[in-house]
């Protein structure tokens, strides 16, 4: 061949190739639309939430880029998740992820055909939201955090840690039907120890600071909160009102033992939400709701705060000690 002939070939595959490098460039960016019905507050579920933001980062979604996400806050309030389910619907989007029960079932009551998302769900098959684990049959689908089924748990533990508790306080948000499972296990597990169950339904701040007012609760009373977007917004709340009443407390995110609870017993709620945002990637991707099956948690870590048991004049047995993944000091 020819130098000229070589060189014109050599330039004119180059220019061939710049120009579809050029196309590539230009091709517009796919960006998704999704939403996200919280039963928290914007600030109550931060951490949460955040874990959620960072799952979809790690699987290369940008927001801004080439994902939007349009939040609405329940606050833990019944009465807003049909309206916030409902405005979500309307907004025509891609995905819509959620992370609760009553967040879930507002969501599949407005919709049939957006596919759906939950990262915390106690019992879906028992709820009512899908068929079956395996095969949810819906356009809904997720992570289950299963907590009916460890529930009664926490009456064990604490009791180990408090041997003379009788009487425990349970609090829960009656409009979440996923609490209502956990406190039949509760129930179950009171008559097996032989102690008393006291359940209070707490939908706001106030109602909680009635329950857990200083000088209500008589000694050997013990406290044991569920985890709700009633509950996790108000942990901090919650926590000083527990020792000021000086009620050992077991909870089921290790965020409330974090925030100077006594102890807790559940779940890896982060990774949860972590593993929500991969069922979000699958869908966006072209996957089917119907056709993924519902994950389930396979530890659950006990988590244990010596400071507060020293503020509460407890000596927590060293066997229990021996069983805690995480003691704080």
């Amino acid at each position: 061949m020819r130098r000229r002939e070589f060189i014109a070939l050599i330039g004119g595959a180059g220019a061939a190739a710049a120009s579809t490098i050029a196309a590539r460039a230009e091709r517009p960016v796919k960006r998704f639309r999704i939403g996200f019905l919280s039963s928290f507050t914007a600030d109550g579920g931060k951490e949460f939430i955040g874990c959620f933001r960072k799952g979809l980062q790690e699987l290369g979604y940008i927001e801004g880029k080439n994902i939007t996400i349009e939040f609405r806050w329940a606050e833990g309030r019944e009465e807003r998740y049909a309206t916030l389910a409902a405005e979500l619907v309307r907004l025509d989007l891609d995905l819509i992820a959620c992370n609760s029960t009553p967040a879930a079932l507002a969501l599949q009551h407005v919709t049939r055909k957006i596919p759906i998302v939950f990262a915390s769900v106690s019992d879906p098959v028992a709820s009512g939201i899908v068929a079956s684990l395996a095969r949810p049959q819906a356009n809904i689908t997720g992570v289950s955090n299963f907590l009916p089924a460890t529930t009664a748990k926490l009456l064990e533990l604490l009791k180990t840690a408090v041997p003379s508790a009788s009487r425990f306080i349970v609090i829960r948000d009656p409009a979440n039907s996923g609490k209502m499972l956990e406190v039949q296990e509760l129930q179950a597990g009171a008559r097996k120890l032989d102690v008393r169950l006291e359940v209070v339904d707490v939908r706001d701040a106030k109602d909680i600071a009635n329950a857990l007012s200083p000088g209500k609760h008589q000694s050997g009373s013990a406290l044991v909160v569920l985890n709700d977007g009633v509950t996790l917004s108000n942990r901090d709340r919650i926590v000083q009102l527990a020792a000021a009443s000086k009620l050992p407390a077991i909870y089921q995110p290790r965020e409330f033992v974090v925030a100077g609870g006594l102890m807790s017993y559940g779940l890896n709620f982060c990774d949860h939400y972590r593993r929500g945002a991969a069922y979000v990637d699958k869908i966006l991707k072209g996957a089917k709701p119907a056709d993924l099956p519902i994950e389930l948690p396979t530890t659950f870590q006990l988590v244990i705060n010596l400071k507060t048991a020293k503020a509460l004049g407890l000596a927590v047995p060293p066997t229990l000690l021996a069983r805690a993944d995480e003691v704080i000091e």
